[in-house]
């Protein structure tokens, strides 16, 4: 497996979220904001559903969302913030009315599958070599972002062992 690097700089984060709304997917954008924002990794992203993340009685996000990794099987609660709700319901609104048990981040080839992880990888790299994003980047890429921007800000190191599930 190819290490790759996060994405360190703020204003090149900024063009590509930019870059993705320009282009017109919903799908791709969401990917990338809901990724850099609750530091999962790309198959617990790629597994989510819409019920995972939507209170369908109250009609709205939930504020926490409660998973299985699957990597590691552990239990893992991680928050929505305002980020990642914004994307998400930006999202919804271009689906209209989905379904509780439909992948979030959908594929346009076959029916109510999730994209691929190399999909997911494709989409990313082509999104940052756009932008003129340099570095090394891959799907784990959104996730280092995550613990490098953190880290930058204060965030103890424990604490962000307990976001990202490790326990050394």
């Amino acid at each position: 497996m190819e290490s790759v690097e996060p994405i360190r700089s703020e204003k090149k984060i900024q063009d590509l979220k930019k870059y993705l709304l320009g282009a017109g997917s919903m799908r791709n954008y969401a990917l990338v904001v809901v990724g850099i924002n609750t530091a999962l990794r790309v198959s617990d992203l790629l597994n989510l559903t819409w019920q995972d993340i939507y209170d369908f009685e109250e009609k709205e996000f939930k504020s926490h969302v409660y998973i299985k990794e699957k990597k590691t099987g552990k239990p893992k609660k991680f928050l929505l913030n305002k980020n990642a709700v914004e994307a998400l319901r930006k999202l919804k609104k271009e689906f209209g009315q989905p379904l509780p048990l439909q992948p979030i981040f959908v594929s346009r080839n076959g029916f109510n599958k999730p994209i691929t992880r190399f999909r997911a990888n494709e989409i990313i790299k082509n999104s940052c070599a756009a932008v003129g994003i340099k570095e090394h980047i891959g799907c784990h890429s959104l996730r280092k972002t995550f613990g490098y921007h953190s880290w930058k800000k204060g965030v103890p190191i424990q604490i962000l062992m307990e976001l990202y599930n490790h326990s050394n």
